[in-house]
């Protein structure tokens, strides 16, 4: 039997989100991608890497690439802060640790909570999200985290 996604829910299922600030956005992961959350910003750059990719740090001695959400969601760069962390998740064999300018809280609902993104969102690529959640003040946004991570990949538009 396959688990339940924001993608692909099979069930009135619960679910739990690790939340984050990332500008005005507040996104939320599936907890279980989650491996950790820390604030080391001892990063080391990468020469030639995507804009995206801020550098690496080193994680228990396992290398782990940092990316900027806000580069990768087309935001721009703000300065580290003290409230900045890393968010580590798991994807495909390594770790890659995603920069948010805060960490939330987790957030639980029930499958048939997450609605589909509205048609007409402007200026937001909607690939990288996939579902929203309505909460009692705001909005949680549904991270499509090999969706952001693959944008990566592709070569920057001229």
């Amino acid at each position: 039997m396959s688990t339940p996604s924001p993608n692909h829910p099979t069930a009135n299922s619960e679910l739990q989100f690790a939340s984050f600030q990332v500008g005005d956005l507040l996104l939320g992961i599936e907890i279980h991608q989650v491996q950790e959350i820390n604030r080391n910003l001892n990063l080391t750059p990468v020469p030639h890497a995507p804009e995206a990719v801020k550098g690496v740090i080193n994680l228990r001695g396992e290398v782990v690439t940092v990316v900027d959400l806000r580069r990768v969601l087309g935001l721009p760069s703000v300065p580290c802060t003290r409230s900045t962390s890393n968010v580590i998740i798991k994807q495909g064999h390594e770790q890659v640790g995603l920069l948010v300018d805060q960490v939330a809280e987790v957030i639980t609902c029930q499958s048939t909570e997450i609605d589909p993104l509205p048609e007409n969102l402007a200026g937001i690529d909607s690939c990288f999200f996939s579902g929203v959640i309505k909460l009692q003040h705001n909005l949680l946004v549904v991270l499509n985290v090999t969706q952001s991570l693959q944008a990566l990949a592709q070569p920057a538009a001229a």
